[in-house]
C-alpha cells in the first residue's frame, strides 16, 4: 500500500480527501440547506447513514444553526429506526439512499427527507454488488449542497449530538442536552483532550461507527482540531492496519473487540505495517480482558489508555497504560470534572472493596 505524504491534510475516506477549507465551506453550505428544509434552534436532524464525511457534514451543519444532529443506528430493524424518528420528532432526515428506501413509508409525513448518494469505499466494505436502491423523490444531498450558499444567519449557542442508548428498558432513550455555556464548553474541550487525545498536530482515525457516542464526539471534535481525520466505512482489521501506515496516524478510539480481530491477525501479517506512528489509542465501551490488553500494549507499547463512562454521563474515569500495568483490570481515577459514587440499596455510599450501583456525573455537562 503507498503512504499518504505525511503533510497530508483534512479528512479522507476511501481514496477520498478533502482539505479542511473545503470541508468548512461544505458544512456552512450544509447549514443553509438545513436551514431551508426546516430545521431551527432546538429541533432535530435525523441521521440514517454509514460512516460517510457526510455524515460528519449533516452533524456539523445541524450543530451550526442550533439544531440537534441525531445520529440512528442504521442496523435498527426498520420499526426501530421510525420509532426513533417519531421520538426525536425529527423535521429533517438525512440518509443513505437505500437505508432510507428500506424504511419505506415509516418515515413521518412532517420530516423533510435528503438522500445521500453511497460513496464507493462504503459499497465496497458492506460488498455492495448491485446499484444502490434510492430514495423516492428525495432530493440529493451533493447536488444541494454545491448549489447552497454559505450559512449566514445569527450565531446560536452550539449543541450536542442527541446520542439514543439502548443501556436501557423499553425503547431507546435520547440523551439531549441544553447547548453548554462557554464556561462548560471550555471543560468540556479540556476533558475532550485528555480522553481522546485530539489537537492540533495530530493524525486521527474512527474505525467505530459513528451512530455510538463515543465515535460521534470523537469525530465531531477531529473533524475541526486534528491535521487529519480519516473514516473507515467499517472496522476490517488488516486494512486497519494499513490504514495507520498509509496515513501515519498518531490517535485513534477503539473497543476490545478490535484488538482481539487484531491479535487474530498471523504474527506475518501484523508484522508487515508499520504501527510506530501511534501516540495515543483510547478504547472504552465494554470490558477489556487483561491478557488482550497486555498483548496489545505489548504489541504497540504503553499508548493503550481506557475510559469509563456512559452516553448520559460521558468519559468519567481515565486510566493510561502505565498505571493500568500497575493496577491490571482497573478503569482508573476520576477524570476531571466528574464525580463518581458507590451507592448501596439503601441510597447510603458504600466504603470502598463494596459492591454497590455506579452513580456519576460530569459537571462540563447541562
Amino acid at each position: 500500500m503507498t503512504a499518504a505524504p505525511p503533510t497530508v491534510s483534512g479528512l479522507a475516506s476511501g481514496e477520498r480527501l478533502v482539505s479542511k477549507a473545503a470541508f468548512e465551506d461544505r458544512v456552512s453550505r450544509a447549514a443553509t440547506v438545513l436551514a431551508a428544509h426546516g430545521a431551527r434552534p432546538g429541533l432535530s436532524v435525523a441521521i440514517v447513514m454509514r460512516n460517510d464525511l457526510a455524515f460528519l457534514e449533516a452533524s456539523l451543519a445541524a450543530q451550526r444553526i442550533g439544531a440537534y444532529a441525531v445520529p440512528v443506528n442504521w442496523h435498527f430493524h426498520p420499526e426501530e429506526i421510525a420509532y426513533v424518528l417519531r421520538d426525536c420528532d425529527a423535521t429533517v432526515v438525512v440518509g443513505h439512499a437505500d437505508l432510507l428506501a428500506a424504511l419505506g413509508g415509516r418515515i413521518p409525513e412532517a420530516a423533510r427527507v435528503i438522500a445521500v448518494s453511497v460513496p464507493p469505499e462504503v459499497r465496497e466494505a458492506y460488498g455492495m454488488t448491485e446499484p444502490a436502491a434510492t430514495a423516492a423523490g428525495a432530493p440529493d444531498w451533493d447536488s444541494l449542497v454545491a448549489a447552497a450558499e454559505p450559512y449566514s444567519g445569527p450565531p446560536v449557542p452550539q449543541t450536542l449530538s442527541m446520542i439514543y442508548t439502548s443501556g436501557t428498558t423499553g425503547h431507546p432513550k435520547g440523551v439531549r442536552r441544553s447547548p453548554p455555556t462557554p464556561e462548560q464548553q471550555q471543560g468540556l474541550d479540556a476533558q475532550r483532550r485528555l480522553v481522546n487525545g485530539l489537537e492540533p498536530g495530530v493524525r486521527a482515525m474512527v474505525p467505530g461507527p459513528l451512530y455510538h457516542a463515543a465515535p460521534n464526539s470523537f469525530a465531531l471534535r477531529g473533524a475541526r482540531v486534528a491535521d487529519l481525520l480519516v473514516l473507515l466505512p467499517r472496522f476490517d482489521a488488516e486494512a486497519f492496519l494499513g490504514a495507520i501506515e498509509r496515513y501515519r496516524i498518531t490517535t485513534v478510539l477503539m473497543v476490545p473487540v478490535m484488538f482481539v480481530r487484531l491479535l487474530k491477525l498471523p504474527e506475518a501479517v501484523r508484522a508487515r505495517y508499520d504501527v510506530s506512528s501511534l501516540r495515543f489509542v483510547m478504547h472504552a465501551a465494554a470490558p477489556c480482558p487483561p491478557d488482550i490488553k497486555r498483548a496489545m500494549i505489548d504489541w504497540w507499547g504503553p499508548v493503550v489508555h481506557e475510559f469509563y463512562g456512559a452516553t448520559e454521563a460521558g468519559a468519567v474515569t481515565i486510566i493510561t497504560a502505565e498505571d493500568w500495568l500497575r493496577r491490571p483490570g482497573s478503569v482508573g481515577r476520576a477524570a476531571p470534572g466528574a464525580t463518581i459514587r458507590i451507592l448501596g440499596e439503601d441510597g447510603r455510599e458504600l466504603p470502598a472493596g463494596e459492591i454497590g450501583e455506579v452513580y456519576s456525573r460530569l459537571s462540563f455537562y447541562p
